[in-house]
């Protein structure tokens, strides 16, 4: 074999692997839509698009120092910028039968540095998600 063959091959070798990693990521990401975690950190948030129309999502709830955060932890992100647009969400906290009225406040500088610390995941979760880059958002209980 020459090296132009080796080259040719290696390379659609290699394309052939990053196909494959692509269509896993977009298939676990597609799952989320289907089956959607549930358990003691689960929590609904409601937010709200441009037209004012409700969507739901069930995302994971991190408390930190009696704070409560949640992240943007995949590629399907529409709920985060939803919530970022339009920060008046609800929120159904775990063993509640009701939507509560939350603040969505963008988590930034020093106290994203913290979160980000403390709410981490393993090399598996990132490599199954693609990589995503992460955002943080802290919930705050609107009075009333």
């Amino acid at each position: 074999m020459n090296s132009r063959r080796i080259f040719k091959w290696s390379g659609l070798g290699l394309g052939a692997l990053l196909l494959l990693y692509v269509g896993s990521v977009v298939w676990f990401e597609a799952q989320l839509g289907i089956n959607q975690p549930q358990g003691a950190t689960s929590i609904v948030i409601a937010t709200f698009n441009e037209d004012n129309e409700r969507h739901e999502r069930v995302v994971r709830l991190e408390t930190i120092d009696d704070k409560y955060y949640v992240a943007a932890n995949h590629w399907p992100r529409a709920w985060y910028h939803q919530a970022l647009a339009n920060p008046q969400i609800e929120v159904k906290m775990p063993g509640q039968d009701s939507f509560a009225s939350f603040e969505a406040v963008n988590v930034v500088g020093a106290e994203d540095a913290f979160v980000r610390e403390i709410y981490r995941f393993g090399f598996s979760f990132r490599f199954r998600t693609g990589f995503p880059p992460r955002y943080f958002l802290r919930l705050e209980p609107n009075p009333g």
